[in-house]
């Protein structure tokens, strides 16, 4: 580039020839953080464009090497870099005990990976047999099938495939106690005795099933909030108070039924007598 052509540049810490600064920077002379690139953007944009009119294609392609090259250092620069990896930030800062702890982790997991590896070693050499008995030892071995006859084979068959056997119920006395039966009677029997106790309620009851109906019955009105449930101390006698506000409808009660008038104890009891006949 001659010196006519040359382009100068005008900056705090160096005033001359842009060639020799690029040289400076490259040698590491001048700090590029120092150099003003933006400054020197701006007379090149002002002034500059009339050297560079007088550039040959080697110069002017010198020239735009040389600003790539020095934008890229200072971008270099300018970026955060990473901390130099010390040996206290592979540790993570940590306790010397824990740090110690895990190394002898580390050391068990190394024992036990070569363990394993000695293992799977021994055991790719492991090859199953996939053919069968040589002839010359065939007679070791006895015929399983060689007993079996026909006959057994049907006779097995027919049991395997024969029906399940229908099981007969016709002993077993169906239960004819309800909870909607219970409902009605105990909604009867609280309008007329609005306070009673559990065993008055459930006077009259022979078998056990007809007990549990009575209780669900019970806990089906404190549900709907008719009756209130009082126990003065445990297993003790419990209290149902009756709070209904419209008296129960007699219609299908079990007391004003089609049945005749019988309870469900009686019910119950009719039931048994007439399992016991169909048995």
């Amino acid at each position: 580039m001659s010196e006519a052509s040359e382009f100068s540049v005008q900056l705090p810490l160096f005033s001359g020839p842009f060639r020799l600064l690029a040289d400076l920077i490259l040698d590491q002379r001048i700090d590029v953080c120092d150099v003003a690139v933006a400054t020197i953007t701006e007379r090149f944009l002002r002034e500059g464009g009339e050297a560079a009119a007088r550039w040959s294609l080697e110069e002017a392609t010198w020239f735009l090497a040389v600003c790539a090259v020095l934008l890229d250092l200072k971008v270099g620069r300018l970026l955060p870099r990473p901390l130099p990896d010390t040996e206290e930030n592979l540790l993570g800062a940590q306790s010397p005990d824990l740090l110690y702890a895990r190394s002898l982790e580390l050391a068990a997991f190394r024992r036990a990976a070569e363990n394993l590896a000695v293992r799977m070693a021994e055991a790719a050499t492991l090859v199953p047999r996939t053919i069968g008995m040589p002839a010359e030892f065939a007679h070791v071995y006895p015929d399983v099938m060689e007993r079996v006859t026909a006959d057994e084979l049907r006779r097995a068959a027919v049991d395997l495939l024969a029906p399940a056997p229908v099981v007969e119920l016709s002993h077993v006395a169906p239960i004819r106690a309800s909870v909607s039966d219970a409902l009605r009677a105990l909604e009867e029997r609280l309008w007329a005795t609005p306070r009673a106790r559990f065993r008055d309620l459930v006077d009259g009851c022979i078998e056990k099933i007809e007990v549990v109906v009575r209780f669900l019955a019970i806990l089906e009105l404190y549900r709907e909030g008719k009756v209130d449930l009082t126990q003065a101390s445990l297993f003790g006698d419990i209290e149902v108070s009756w709070h209904g506000s419209t008296q129960p409808s007699t219609e299908g009660s079990v007391e004003g039924s089609g049945d005749g008038g019988i309870s469900v104890s009686e019910r119950a009891m009719q039931g048994r007598a007439e399992g016991a006949g169909d048995g």
